[in-house]
């Protein structure tokens, strides 16, 4: 392999064909976690059944709960692991220098994100991932097998927290004298959670593009302050990743029967029976609760979460010769995820078409379900004609400095 060959897409026989089936089905997960966020405020999607939906609306958003939230951006994260594992061993395979390679497809990637973030959306992943992505450099050397130890411990961090904030709140409460400022304290939280919504409701249902954009600035701030737990959840996930790239798990899964089977039929019913548990201890993680049982209930959730989606992603696999066709999707996963928020917040947005909060609960599913079934169509299509999507052609751009050639046929420049 030449340098000049890195400008071109990975060739068939090269590529790892189920990794694309798996982004493509990541891809309809996240939405269907994101489109409550898009429909209405973002800080009321994110903890739990919401009490303020009944009927059809909460059985829609208790399944999203139990079986989508929480387990497509770690599987989204073990499928970024994968492909920086990928990337490292064909910069290997060409004897072309890695870091400044990789540093470079950082930058280009926070670049992105923050341009998702500021002008289309509050909950952008992608710069936190940028931001941990560095991390993984210092990981390239570690011993294949240690990392799946090295993945739970990191990961293990973020339950870890949760549950020492549980612990915290609870001796704080036991003492009388202490109990009193811990009141407060969550009253004081509580106004501020209701605040956050109610400018969240202003900017994104009524305001004007400018508005939206100022709110998504403050959104973004009190994301990156909350890394303290989703970034060794997100980590984790990117060692695991990197663990299925180099050991051949994910290039050759007949090699490991009883690996795959074991996520199937013991990873997949073990973390929906934790989350079965977290949901009787606290259905909604109430942001001025920060008791033990609500804690507890997090850390549960945090644990299913990596369990369901390793369990998914092994039936994934189990069945990619039938789901071939969310491949194309996949193959543009960063230009479909940017494309999911520009359609539905031009949908919903008070700048846009302005049907914010209009959406049933209920009806949000099969919304998101079709937005991505014409997204599945719409990739096929572009591929046709095209090596890359829009998105990825510039990322690429930016990480090998060189432009590569978009149209299939065009040879790459000199």
């Amino acid at each position: 392999m030449t340098p000049r060959d890195l400008l071109l897409p990975t060739a068939a026989h090269e590529r790892i064909a189920v990794l694309d089936v798996l982004r493509g089905f990541a891809l309809l997960g996240i939405l269907l976690m994101n489109i409550e966020a898009f429909v209405g405020p973002l800080d009321l999607a994110i903890s739990g059944v919401e009490p303020h939906w009944h009927g059809a609306d909460r059985l829609a958003d208790a399944l999203v709960y139990f079986f989508v939230q929480g387990k497509f951006y770690t599987l989204f994260s073990l499928l970024f692991g994968m492909g920086f594992a990928v990337m490292a061993q064909r910069a290997e395979q060409a004897r072309r220098g890695f870091y400044g390679m990789y540093l470079r497809r950082t930058a280009g990637l926070l670049a992105i994100g923050l341009v998702h973030a500021l002008l289309l959306w509050s909950g952008d992943i992608l710069v936190t991932y940028a931001l941990l992505a560095v991390v993984l450099l210092s990981t390239r050397s570690a011993p294949v097998a240690a990392l799946p130890w090295l993945a739970a411990l990191v990961y293990a961090g973020a339950p870890a927290l949760a549950l020492v904030s549980g612990f915290v709140g609870a001796m704080l409460q036991a003492d009388p004298a202490s109990a009193v400022e811990w009141k407060a304290a969550m009253a004081e939280v509580a106004q501020q959670s209701v605040a956050n919504v109610q400018a969240q409701r202003a900017a994104f249902g009524s305001g004007s593009y400018l508005q939206a954009t100022a709110q998504r600035w403050q959104d973004l701030r009190h994301a990156l302050s909350g890394l303290s737990i989703n970034a060794p959840a997100m980590l984790g996930m990117f060692l695991l990743g990197g663990w299925f790239v180099r050991s051949g798990a994910i290039a050759a899964p007949d090699r490991f029967p009883r690996l795959f089977r074991a996520l199937r039929y013991g990873a997949l019913p073990l973390g929906l029976a934790v989350m079965l548990l977290s949901y009787a201890l606290a259905p909604w993680m109430d942001p001025a609760d920060l008791g033990m049982r609500v804690c507890t209930a997090f850390a549960l959730a945090l644990v299913a979460g990596p369990l369901m989606s390793l369990g998914y992603a092994a039936w994934v696999i189990r069945f990619a010769s039938h789901l071939a066709w969310l491949a194309p999707a996949g193959r543009m996963a960063l230009s479909n995820y940017l494309l999911q928020s520009l359609l539905c917040t031009w949908i919903f947005y008070g700048y846009g078409l302005g049907y914010f909060e209009q959406l049933p609960r209920v009806w949000q599913l099969p919304f998101a379900v079709g937005v991505f079934a014409v997204q599945v169509v719409v990739s096929r299509c572009w591929l046709r004609w095209f090596r890359f999507g829009p998105v990825e052609w510039l990322w690429r751009s930016a990480t090998y400095l060189r432009v590569p050639p978009m149209w299939r046929g065009q040879a790459p420049s000199q």
